[in-house]
């Protein structure tokens, strides 16, 4: 049967989207809403859109000529939106779609006004609110203005702000269709808009409520600042009265215009406290409704509110699910593992599996509930020192939520903290074989789930794999191990505390770090610098390198002179290095075994910027500047009163920390490894699964979580529509930026330097690798594009592990996130490259190409250029 081309407010809800649009559905559940007054209308329906563009031929040309373009192309985007939108409106509306309208006007009323609003398919979705994409026309009156704006906003779909957000969201242009929504214009005394939610900081307990006089278009279009009220409990907690100099309002004949506020209203609120309230117990009613926070435009008719818009807010970062009632506080494990990327649903239920702690799942990212431990006051000293030093932006946020001093519920010390926040850290030899015995143990593992895993399949691969988590989880919580990383740790403290107290010297251990022995993620970085010297001698494979764009290139190779020379080498780096990737701790990224490309610019940029030699020559230098560093530091104590102690003590700490911070990188190599042995037993089921035709593809496996991986492989049955929506889902989070803490109300709580002690304009961050430096900014948000100078200055939002063979060619590193002891600073401590991390939006604020100056011991970055 074809839809009807009109179908009244109250026929809608969300069954209907793909007939009525997003907008037009939600009018019509909201119209529902006991209390919820919605002005009367209808809409006509996506079946007169069809008609319409069937009516234009050269319409689907332009379609495919659109769909090819790059969103970034401006120009062309503009000039092609705008002939499909000067087709649309030159075609005359069909006179059974015209009858219809004109029937359904003459029910509501044909003499009235109305408001016409664009309502497309893909439009108020709980992923993609598309606010503000489409047109809506205001105070439209007579059925021939109003067909000539139902085609107007047709055409609308097809602006070059709503065709540029489809490209960027991958949505296609052609399975997203118009709908018209026709409702009687409503003249209020004040119109503004609602959030049932904080959008500044997430909290789902404050309301904010925006208000001004007249039509809310004043607002919308920033013709004037609202007056805004914060809500929390049923009482107005906030509120800011702006200065209302301007208004919009209906003319008689149809259409709108801005008018001037009279002097002595200007400053008067929109609202009463009264009204705000009566507001929001509406707003909530409507969130309860909908089962998620809504942004609501609203309209005050003769002291009555009537709604004219619902939709959810998308930019808010979702709450982990507790099914309690409790507050909670949640710290994010992505910005501990420099991978705030959103996770596949296999990755999400991985890592907590093989991780020491409980770990909680919101918008594709994993967070640990901290509440216990902030709880009890001896757990929470230990929990923020910890965490102030590795991110004082996480310990100043944690701060700011225990000065609420509701919020968090006190514990005696004796209730259930759990283990002290720094782990085990019972003192041990400084004793290098000690090192040498949990390599080995480590290595025992691995090749032990190498040998046994190879005869798994089926159910009882997952039977193994939840022992062989267990083992990982034995191997990783081995009080040795966690012993030897904290006396690494311990030592780099000690040492920059104290020489900043004997000597004055800040960040003395950035120096004394240099080549410490047996780093294998510094390590990695200058073993590509020894692929390249294999690579650089030979012409015709640098040649052949810089046009690589397919992954079996390594078999290409051995065709050129020189070629089976330079496979060897590179292969040779994968055999140690190549399950490694960037946000490594999502087992579904692709490995450089699995993606060797991604190393090419890297090798490429070695061959350019480095003389043959350079590993070896880097690491020497850096040994050499650590000794001649340990020299000067303990002539120096040695001249201070107790000078012989102090010089000892010293002595035994530098040892100490050369013995074990290389460690420090080690059981994260570890984990990495047993991660690729773990996916490529998981992708050979999935390759069963393909054959058996139960999945398409085998990366449909990564939208599900373990467990369902597993009944899946029992059952040979799969849900496809969940695996679609789960690929919605991780679209959609990638526009969500995950906060470094999270509260159960919603709230994200970022954090601030307190410190005074930086220039004016200086970007503030943390200092965890000495030295200042002055170069190039090289903006490099992936690194397989990274093309750098000697000299260059990387700025990125995180760096794992994998990032640590670009550090070897840059002068300074400035990331977003990152600690003192995260890999990114140990790994530029070891090369001696300045460095400051935790700098805020440091991508953006830092153009590609600037200027820079980065004051690594001081932990600011200056824009010069």
């Amino acid at each position: 049967m074809i839809e009807p081309y009109v179908l009244g407010l109250q026929e809608v809800d969300e069954t209907k989207v793909a007939v009525v649009g997003g907008k037009g559905a939600h009018l019509g559940r909201l119209s529902r809403i006991e209390g919820i007054r919605v002005p009367g209308g209808f809409c006509v329906t996506t079946e007169a859109f069809r008609r319409i563009m069937a009516e234009g031929p050269s319409i689907d040309d332009r379609l495919d000529q659109l769909s090819r373009l790059d969103p970034d192309d401006r120009e062309a985007i503009r000039t092609l939106s705008a002939q499909i939108r000067r087709t649309i409106e030159g075609i005359a509306i069909p006179g059974d779609v015209a009858a219809a309208i004109a029937r359904a006007l003459d029910q509501v009323g044909e003499q009235a006004a109305y408001a016409v609003r664009s309502s497309a398919t893909a439009e108020d979705m709980p992923t993609a609110s598309f606010a503000g994409q489409h047109d809506t026309y205001l105070n439209v009156v007579g059925p021939t203005a109003i067909l000539q704006h139902v085609s107007r906003c047709w055409a609308s779909l097809f602006t070059e702000r709503a065709v540029t957000y489809r490209q960027r969201n991958g949505i296609d242009h052609r399975t997203v269709h118009m709908a018209v929504v026709v409702q009687q214009m409503v003249f209020p005394h004040a119109a503004g808009i609602l959030f049932t939610a904080d959008p500044a900081t997430g909290n789902r307990k404050v309301a904010t409520v925006d208000a001004g006089f007249g039509l809310g278009e004043a607002l919308v279009s920033g013709l004037v600042n609202p007056d805004v009220f914060k809500v929390r409990d049923g009482e107005v907690v906030a509120k800011a009265i702006a200065a209302k100099q301007r208004a919009v309002q209906a003319l008689p004949a149809g259409g709108t215009q801005e008018v001037a506020v009279d002097s002595q209203r200007q400053e008067q609120p929109a609202l009463t406290d009264a009204q705000v309230v009566r507001l929001v117990q509406l707003g909530r009613r409507i969130e309860a409704h909908f089962g998620r926070p809504q942004d609501i435009e609203w309209c005050l008719v003769d002291d009555g509110f009537q709604i004219v818009q619902s939709r959810p807010i998308t930019t808010l970062f979702p709450i982990p699910e507790t099914g309690d009632q409790e507050n909670h506080v949640y710290v994010s494990v992505g910005h501990g593992q420099m991978m705030t990327d959103p996770m596949k649903p296999l990755g999400l239920s991985v890592w907590p599996l093989t991780a020491m702690v409980p770990m909680h799942e919101a918008g594709g990212r994993l967070f640990v509930d901290v509440t216990r431990r902030l709880a009890s006051p001896a757990s929470r000293a230990g929990l923020l020192d910890v965490m102030g030093r590795g991110d004082p932006l996480i310990r100043d946020a944690l701060e700011t939520v225990l000065d609420r001093e509701d919020f968090v519920p006190s514990f005696p010390d004796t209730g259930p903290g759990g283990p002290p926040a720094g782990g085990a850290s019972a003192p041990i030899e400084t004793d290098p074989a000690i090192v040498t015995e949990l390599i080995e143990r480590s290595q025992a593992s691995i090749a032990a789930l190498e040998r046994d895993i190879r005869t798994k399949t089926g159910p009882a691969l997952f039977d193994f794999l939840l022992e062989a988590f267990e083992e990982h989880k034995r191997v990783l919580g081995d009080p040795l191990n966690l012993q030897a990383i904290m006396a690494g740790m311990e030592a780099t403290w000690w040492l920059n505390d104290k020489l900043l107290e004997w000597l004055g010297e800040k960040n003395a251990a950035d120096t004394l770090t240099l080549s410490a022995p047996g780093n294998v993620t510094s390590e990695m970085g200058l073993a590509l610098l020894d692929v390249a010297d294999v690579i650089r001698p030979h012409a015709e494979v640098v040649a052949f390198l810089q046009v690589v764009e397919e992954e079996g290139f390594l078999d290409e190779l051995a065709k050129l002179a020189g070629g089976t020379e330079a496979r060897d080498a590179i292969e040779t780096y994968l055999d140690r290095y190549g399950m490694r990737c960037v946000g490594e701790i999502d087992i579904t990224r692709p490995r450089w075994r699995e993606r060797p490309t991604t190393l090419v610019p890297v090798i490429l940029d070695n061959v350019r910027n480095f003389e043959p030699g350079a590993a070896q020559r880097r690491f020497e230098q850096g040994r050499q500047k650590a000794r001649k560093k340990e020299q000067d530091v303990l002539s120096r104590l040695r001249a201070l009163p107790d000078g012989e102690h102090k010089a000892d003590e010293t002595k035994r700490m530098i040892d100490r920390v050369r013995t074990f911070i290389g460690y420090r990188e080690y059981p994260k190599y570890a984990i990495v490894c047993r991660y690729f042995v773990y996916k490529q037993a998981l992708l050979e089921e999935a390759e069963r699964l393909v054959q058996a035709n139960v999945l398409p593809e085998k990366e449909d496996i990564f939208y599900l979580t373990f467990q369902e991986l597993h009944d899946v492989v029992r059952s040979n049955q799969v849900d496809d529509q969940l695996i679609q929506q789960r690929k919605d889902a991780f679209r959609a989070y990638h526009a969500l930026t995950p906060p470094r803490v999270l509260t159960s109300d919603g709230e994200a709580v970022t954090g601030a330097y307190r410190r005074e002690d930086v220039p004016a304009g200086a970007l503030i961050g943390l200092p965890v690798s000495a030295g200042t430096i002055e170069g190039r900014a090289r903006v490099i948000l992936d690194m397989a594009e990274a093309e750098l100078e000697a000299g260059d200055i990387l700025v990125t939002t995180s760096t794992d592990p994998s990032w640590s063979p670009l550090f070897v060619g840059i002068a300074g590193l400035v990331t977003e996130v990152g600690g003192l002891m995260t890999h990114g600073a140990v790994i530029a401590r070891e090369y001696g490259l300045p460095a400051v991390v935790g700098v805020e939006h440091a991508s953006r604020l830092i153009r590609d190409g600037q200027r820079i100056r980065v004051h690594g011991t001081e932990g600011y970055v200056e824009i010069l250029s």
